[in-house]
């Protein structure tokens, strides 16, 4: 991938980064994601996901792994020595973290989509079951992190498109594989806020790189899913996993 210090000639395309790009969000708020995914000097021991509680930790620890260490990655690598000098910049701060929150929404929906699929492959009895748990567990995770004044105007038309897609999905149909993780991937291309002329360049590069975060992901997931226990411990549900819709687990998200 090409660094902007190897273009440093061509200064009105550096000029063209600089007024596109609009970054960065606080060191200190990666290095908390890092932290809370990892732990402090070792990685953090992998936490049994037998509910829709811990579900949900997993959904919001990966989403939040994935999306920021993706798009400060990228943007680090295409501004080279000059990436401290963005934090100064209002500008740059608001518009990534437009981005951030969008590339969280990808990551999210994906993420989601791939524990529904793996739920329904893993506890067949209760497949059907699936649908309104994780349309539920993910009403939570939106309803708790509200509208962030930073998101932008988008956010919310953003939010309900994860829905929609949890409540169309075909889970028999979701693969243990990369298959389910298709919006994360062109997000990044998409609202990393760097010049079109750099992302042609790039975009080969930055799809397999997302892709490439979420192998760890899966391998954890599968280590630490116990299908069984998550539909049998949804409140109101009989050992078969009957549920009634997705208004047992959580109020619908209106941001």
């Amino acid at each position: 991938m090409r660094r902007v210090r190897r273009i440093e000639g061509r200064q009105s395309l550096y000029e063209g980064i600089v007024a596109a790009l609009r970054v960065v969000a606080s060191p200190g708020e990666l290095w908390a994601t890092f932290r809370d995914y990892v732990g402090v000097g070792r990685r953090r021991r992998l936490e049994p996901v037998t509910d829709a509680d811990s579900l949900a930790r997993f959904l919001q620890t990966r989403s939040s792994f994935v999306a920021q260490t993706s798009l400060y990655g990228y943007v680090r690598t295409r501004a080279g020595m000059r990436y401290p000098e963005l934090f100064h910049d209002d500008g740059f701060v608001g518009s990534i973290n437009i981005a951030k929150w969008q590339i969280w929404l990808a990551c999210l929906s994906d993420v989601s989509v791939y524990a529904g699929g793996m739920l329904a492959r893993e506890a067949p009895n209760s497949a059907e079951d699936v649908r309104p748990l994780m349309v539920a567990v993910v009403c939570g995770i939106l309803a708790e992190t509200g509208t962030p004044p930073d998101a932008g105007s988008d956010f919310a038309s953003s939010s309900r498109e994860v829905l929609e897609r949890l409540s169309a999905c075909d889970w028999a149909a979701v693969t243990d594989d990369a298959g389910a993780f298709s919006e994360s991937p062109p997000a990044l291309v998409r609202w990393a806020p760097i010049v079109d002329e750099l992302k042609q360049f790039d975009e080969p590069i930055v799809l397999n790189s997302v892709r490439f975060r979420w192998q760890e992901v899966r391998r954890d997931f599968r280590q630490a899913l116990d299908a069984g226990s998550v539909m049998e411990g949804v409140p109101g549900s009989p050992p078969a996993g009957k549920l009634a819709g997705a208004e047992r687990f959580a109020t619908p998200f209106s941001p």
